[in-house]
């Protein structure tokens, strides 16, 4: 169960402490949660990263790891297990798709899978853009003395 609603849960049940909510209370806040169908759930940190790092642009498995590491300044570093098991997740979500058209041969390994966003995969990471800065407009003041 996420801070939030905890929280609500805190709020309903404020005779007290939270330890009077049954396993039923908090199973069915749970439930009503993520029936919400107005915004999708958050992306995983990895599934993040990867949408960040594809961007405007088409980028194989290797190169995402490298625009990861690029737009983290480095305090990222996803391996290939995170990248390609994240990628078939973005795949089968449609938030990605690959791509039919390759650089010239001699520049490029033809092995390599290019993958782009789709418009469903730019529109979930806008969301979830959004989502964050909110979180960081509202922990700015406090965090940063803002």
């Amino acid at each position: 169960m996420g801070f939030f609603a905890l929280l609500r849960l805190e709020a309903r049940f404020a005779t007290g402490s939270i330890d009077n909510a049954s396993d039923i209370d908090i199973v069915a806040a749970m439930t009503t949660a993520a029936q919400r169908t107005d915004q999708p759930p958050p992306l995983s940190r990895v599934a993040m990263y990867i949408l960040l790092a594809i961007g405007p642009e088409e980028r194989h498995g290797y190169a995402i790891m490298h625009e990861v590491m690029r737009i983290t300044d480095g305090g990222v570093k996803l391996g290939p297990g995170a990248i390609y098991t994240t990628i078939k997740r973005l795949l089968a979500d449609g938030f990605i798709e690959e791509s039919d058209e390759r650089p010239d041969p001699e520049l490029d390994d033809q092995r390599r899978r290019y993958y782009r966003l789709t418009a469903l995969g730019r529109s979930v990471a806008a969301t979830e853009v959004r989502r964050l800065e909110a979180l960081v407009s509202s922990a700015r003041p406090w965090a940063l003395g803002e």
